[in-house]
């Protein structure tokens, strides 16, 4: 059965190669937000015979096609997501890297107003906030290797995955 970034490149009429189909399952299947070189590193364990090379042209082809999105959190790489029809805004953790999915309708709202104020209709944004834990918080205990971490609303949910 096809990843969800497989039917995607079907659907936009991409030609999928055995090692772009393992990429795409990969990065389907990543919980995370990874760089190229973690992308690779999984879909090599899959398939060793995917190069470096093949996985930076694959991941800029989905980029290039609306299929992927690109993040630059501050850590001087390249991260990726599926592109979602769910908008969400991301917290990173700058002593672990992690990174933190949350919507906030609060946040919404006021964006919204402020563009008002200024005389604009807001299309679309993206929010990255950037901190470190207070030493009392649950979060504080996160690995690092659980670098995704859903929230939702003013009530927050923890989906650790």
């Amino acid at each position: 059965m096809p990843s969800r970034l497989e039917q995607l490149c079907v659907e936009k009429g991409l030609r999928m190669t055995e090692q772009r189909r393992v990429i795409a399952r990969v990065l389907s299947d990543s919980q995370d937000h990874p760089d190229v070189e973690l992308v690779y590193k999984r879909a090599s364990d899959v398939d060793d015979t995917i190069s470096i090379s093949t996985v930076y042209r694959t991941v800029r082809m989905f980029e290039e096609n609306g299929i992927l999105e690109r993040h630059d959190f501050g850590d001087g790489r390249a991260r990726y997501e599926e592109v979602s029809d769910e908008h969400h805004d991301h917290l990173i953790n700058v002593e672990t890297g992690q990174v933190i999915e949350f919507t906030s309708e609060k946040i919404e709202a006021l964006q919204a107003a402020i563009a008002k104020e200024l005389g604009f209709e807001l299309i679309d944004h993206r929010l990255e906030l950037y901190g470190k834990p207070l030493a009392d918080s649950e979060i504080a205990k996160v690995t690092p290797e659980e670098s995704v971490v859903n929230m939702r609303q003013s009530t927050i949910h923890r989906k650790d995955k």
